[in-house]
C-alpha cells in the first residue's frame, strides 16, 4: 500500500505541470501576443525631440530633457511654482517627496510655506484646498493613492464641484485648484493599490476629469490645469508608468489643451479610443493584427481630458470608420465605456456597421493574484477588433 502511495505521488509530481510565482514573467517564447510592453520602442513616446513636429501644441525648438512621468510632473509643479506665487502643493508626506518622489526638493526650492505636509486627512486636504482656492490661491494637492480620495468624496462632490455654479454672476470660482492622484495597477497592488474611480467623478458636472499617457503629456496638461482651467481638475497618474515610460520632454513652460482628444494613429476600418496605461497595450495588439490582415487599419484617439471628452474628435472618426471600441481598465460597468457607446449610437448610428465594443476590467475587485487577468490585454483586445471586423 506504502509503495503504491509513493508511486501515485511520484506520478502527479512528473505530470503537474511547474508553477510559478503571479509576479514572474513567464515563458515569453510561448505567448504570441501578452508580451510585456517594451517602452523604449513604443511609437506613442517620443524617443527624440525630432517627433515633436507630429504634435502642434508641443513647442517645436528649445532645449529638451529625457524625463519618466513622474520626474515629468515634478517639473510640471516647479514651473507652476515659479510662474505664480499663488501655486502651493501640499498632501500627506509632500514635503519629503511623496511616495512615488513627484515632489521631490521643492520644499528645499520654494520653502515650506508653499510645500507642506499635511496629517492624513483626505478630506481636510481637498477641504483646505477648496478654502485656499476661494480666497484665490492655486492649491495642488496629492491624494497619495486614488483608492484612497473616498473619505474626500463629500467635499469634491458636494462643495468644490459645486461652488462655481453656486456663485453664479460674482464668477468666484476654484480655479487653479488641482487634486492628484496616483492611479490603476502595477502588478501587485492588490485591493487598495489599484483602482480607477474616474467614472465616479465624471459623473459630477464641475470638475474636469484629466488623465495622461506620457511624461510630454503629464507636463503640458498639469501646467494647463494649473494655469488655465477655470474650474477645479482631478489629474489622475498612472502610476505604472511613473517609471516605465520616458521620453524627450520640453524644458520649458508649456501647456496642452484641456478637453481635446489626440489621434495617435490614423486608420480607416476602426475606431478604438482609450487613455492612460491602456493606451500601450491597445498599440501592440494593433499593430499584431493590422500584421496579421494586410490592409486593416484601425485608428487610434487618446481622449486624454475623458470629462468633458471631446466629442467632436471622436464623432468625427467614428463616421469615417464606421467602428468604435472604447478600452479602459477600471471596471466595465458603468464606466467611461457605457457614455461613449451611448453617445456615439445616438449621434452616429446610421454610419455603424457593427455594435460598438466596450472593453474593460472585470466587475470584481482586484485581488493580488489575479490582476493581470481582470485588465484588458492586448489578447481581448485583438480579438476584439476581429469580432468588430467580422460583424
Amino acid at each position: 500500500m506504502i509503495s503504491c502511495a509513493r508511486h501515485l505521488c511520484e506520478t502527479l509530481k512528473t505530470r503537474s505541470a511547474p508553477s510559478r510565482a503571479y509576479a514572474t514573467a513567464g515563458d515569453a517564447g510561448k505567448r504570441r501576443l501578452n508580451l510585456p510592453v517594451d517602452f523604449g520602442k513604443s511609437p506613442l513616446l517620443h524617443h527624440t525631440s525630432a517627433t515633436f513636429q507630429n504634435v502642434p501644441d508641443l513647442p517645436q525648438h528649445g532645449k529638451t530633457t529625457k524625463l519618466n512621468l513622474y520626474q515629468a510632473v515634478n517639473a510640471g509643479l516647479r514651473a507652476a511654482l515659479k510662474e505664480d506665487n499663488k501655486v502651493l502643493c501640499f498632501g500627506e508626506d509632500v514635503a519629503f517627496g511623496g511616495v512615488f518622489r513627484c515632489t521631490m526638493n521643492l520644499q528645499s526650492e520654494f520653502g515650506p510655506d508653499r510645500v507642506f505636509n499635511t496629517p492624513i486627512t483626505e478630506q481636510g486636504i481637498v477641504g483646505a484646498a477648496i478654502g485656499m482656492a476661494a480666497e484665490g490661491a492655486k492649491p495642488v494637492v496629492e491624494i497619495q493613492f486614488a483608492d484612497y480620495v473616498f473619505p474626500a468624496f463629500d467635499q469634491i462632490v458636494n462643495e468644490a464641484s459645486k461652488f462655481r455654479y453656486r456663485e453664479g454672476a460674482t464668477g468666484a470660482n476654484l480655479a487653479g485648484m488641482v487634486l492628484r492622484m496616483p492611479c490603476g495597477g502595477v502588478g501587485h497592488g492588490a485591493l487598495y493599490h489599484t483602482q480607477s474611480p474616474e467614472s465616479l467623478f465624471c459623473h459630477i458636472p464641475g470638475f474636469k476629469v484629466v488623465v495622461p499617457r506620457s511624461p510630454t503629456q503629464a507636463k503640458g496638461l498639469l501646467l494647463a490645469s494649473i494655469l488655465e482651467s477655470q474650474d477645479p481638475v482631478i489629474f489622475m497618474e498612472p502610476k505604472i508608468l511613473y517609471r516605465a515610460a520616458v521620453e524627450e520632454v520640453p524644458d520649458e513652460l508649456y501647456t496642452l489643451p484641456l478637453g481635446k482628444a489626440e489621434v495617435l494613429k490614423t486608420g480607416s476600418d476602426l475606431t478604438m479610443i482609450s487613455y492612460g496605461r491602456p493606451l500601450y497595450t491597445c498599440m501592440a495588439a494593433i499593430e499584431a493584427v493590422e500584421k496579421a490582415s494586410p490592409g486593416l487599419s484601425v485608428e487610434l484617439i487618446d481622449l486624454r481630458t475623458i470629462f468633458p471628452w471631446d466629442r467632436q474628435t471622436v464623432l468625427e472618426s467614428v463616421k469615417k470608420t464606421g467602428r468604435a471600441m472604447v478600452v479602459h481598465e477600471s471596471m466595465v460597468n458603468y464606466g467611461v465605456g457605457s457614455e461613449l457607446a451611448a453617445s456615439i449610437q445616438e449621434a452616429a448610428f446610421l454610419h455603424l456597421k457593427a455594435p460598438i465594443k466596450r472593453l474593460g476590467g472585470w466587475t470584481t475587485h482586484t485581488g493580488l493574484a489575479w490582476e493581470k487577468f481582470i485588465f484588458p490585454d492586448t489578447t481581448r483586445i485583438y480579438d476584439g477588433v476581429l469580432e468588430l471586423m467580422d460583424y
